[in-house]
């Protein structure tokens, strides 16, 4: 392995353009073709079901109605029940076999069942204080019962005694970051959707390279797709021949599973038990502005320190441990928070599942709307929605509530975009207000309502998110930091475009047509 180390810091591998040539020929290049392989085959299989079964069965029509009476009482969401009853509709027999095959559990059972466990396991791990929530309930009982809903899904207590610190931009997070992960005496870990090699992961790199001589356990953990586009392969090892502990969470087999819809999006950072980073941040040189990919890129992240922070000492560990035969979640919860006194306001670090039935991201998001009195401003780089999502929004707008949406300027996906704006119209017509940021990319996540409570983390208002990621959020109420938040969302919308029913009306053509046609597939995206 060649390590090189220079102004950006440290990094383990050479960066080049990557062919055709190189695609065939390389592990991804094989995995693709089998996958290719598979696709076709069951594809061939479906064929053949849609062949066969009408013979059977008595006719097409007669198995059509049935899947399609199935469909109608089952749990699925209605927006995606539309996409299944159209493509069911017109493909019959293949629709219901394919519907009935993302559905089962066949992929991901063994993922579903660890997890479980492991949440059931720690479901006490973190208790709750009585006389925490109990002052929490009196002051606000609406916002009170919204965490015990949060409770249910998983071990996240309420805290006071929590200092959060907002950064408004990526930059400012790293540079925070780097600071605070010198101070690390006992263990680091990070869990991130996006990790690529260049100045911002470079410089942090090479601090953990240097604890690790300390003698501080450092773990990493990201998502399986970076071997499509930033990490090779092999990355896990060559980070664990720096001493570094490392895992890719679902990597990318050669062999078609549910598994893979289900994608690790968090983005979590936790030093010694005490500090912890949260927000949209991945740890990328485009999320620091360091290259421009989309004009300016606009994040937000936390900083949070006291006793909040175990809560994402134990979500790292539950996504860590899903392959381990041993935990450790007793050994690293007992390091001391280090709760900070003076702290105003109450904090919640909560995770989604997305294979536990509860929808905790979108629900979090609709409540804070549904409570709100004079506002609620909201920063996405995404709007997929959902008509629950959708008539919650609506909702607070029509009775009087000022809802503000800023969205990306400049979209990273063209899709998205075109369908994002497909709910334009509709909103407007009640009254929520849109922004664009003209400069460049929203990728911030962020919900401010009625200058008290707050929420930032990595969950989009899209399917995927609320729907099939892994995700992490959190939740603020009463906090120092929340008039910065609130400002510096007025600061953004300064630099947007308003949306008006006239611009809408004078969207291109194929902006429109992308949007009407791929709305169908909206609850697959």
């Amino acid at each position: 392995m060649k390590i090189k180390k220079d102004e950006n810091g440290l990094s383990l591998f050479e960066k080049g353009k990557k062919g055709l040539f190189y695609l065939i020929f390389s592990r991804m290049g094989l995995v693709l073709g089998l996958l290719l392989i598979q696709v076709f085959f069951l594809l061939g299989v479906f064929q053949w079901f849609e062949d066969f079964l009408p013979h059977i069965l008595g006719g097409t029509a007669l198995f059509t109605v049935v899947m399609v009476l199935y469909l109608i009482n089952s749990r699925i969401d209605p927006s995606a029940k539309i996409t299944w009853l159209v493509v069911i509709m017109l493909l019959p027999v293949f629709g219901a076999l394919l519907l009935w095959y993302t559905q089962s559990d066949i992929g991901h059972r063994a993922l579903k069942f660890r997890l479980n466990q492991l949440v059931s396991q720690t479901k006490e791990s973190i208790v709750q204080s009585g006389e925490v929530m109990e002052a929490f309930r009196k002051e606000d009982a609406g916002a009170a019962n919204l965490v015990q809903y949060m409770q249910r899904s998983g071990c996240f207590p309420v805290f006071n005694n929590t200092s959060v610190t907002y950064f408004p931009i990526g930059e400012k997070k790293w540079k925070e970051v780097l600071c605070q992960l010198e101070q690390a005496k006992h263990f680091i870990f990070l869990e991130y959707f996006i990790i690529d090699e260049g100045l911002m992961w470079g410089k942090i790199l090479e601090i953990l390279a240097q604890k690790v001589q300390e003698g501080v356990d450092v773990r990493v953990m990201y998502d399986g797709t970076c071997e499509f586009s930033t990490l090779p392969y092999d990355y896990p090892k060559r980070l664990n021949a720096l001493g570094i502990k490392c895992k890719m969470f679902s990597p990318v087999t050669p062999f078609i599973s549910t598994h893979y819809n289900y994608r690790d999006h968090r983005k979590i950072l936790v030093i010694d038990g005490h500090t912890a980073f949260n927000g949209g941040v991945n740890l990328a040189d485009e999320y620091i502005n360091h290259i421009v990919k989309f004009g300016h890129w606009k994040d937000t992240a936390v900083m949070i320190k006291g006793e909040a922070v175990k809560n994402f000492t134990l979500m790292f560990l539950q996504m860590w441990g899903i392959d381990e035969k041993v935990t450790e979640f007793e050994q690293f919860l007992k390091y001391p928070a280090l709760g900070q006194k003076n702290a105003a306001g109450y904090v919640v670090p909560y995770g989604d599942c997305p294979l536990d039935g509860d929808k905790v991201g979108e629900r979090v998001y609709m409540d804070i709307l549904n409570r709100a009195k004079k506002y609620v401003h909201i920063m996405s780089p995404y709007l997929i929605l959902d008509g629950e999502m959708e008539t919650a929004l609506k909702f607070a707008a029509e009775r009087g509530v000022e809802v503000k949406l800023i969205l990306p300027g400049i979209p990273d996906k063209q899709i998205p975009y075109a369908l994002a704006k497909t709910h334009y119209a509709s909103l407007l017509d009640s009254g929520v207000k849109i922004y664009e940021y003209t400069p460049g990319f929203v990728h911030a996540k962020v919900f401010i309502s009625d200058g008290r409570e707050a929420v930032t983390g990595t969950i989009n208002l899209d399917y995927r998110s609320l729907y099939h990621h892994f995700e992490c959020a959190t939740y603020m109420y009463g906090v120092d930091c929340i008039p910065e938040i609130e400002a510096d969302f007025q600061s953004t919308a300064a630099k947007c475009r308003e949306v008006t029913p006239v611009t809408v009306q004078h969207e291109s053509l194929k902006l429109k047509l992308t949007g009407v046609l791929m709305k169908v597939l909206a609850p697959l995206m």
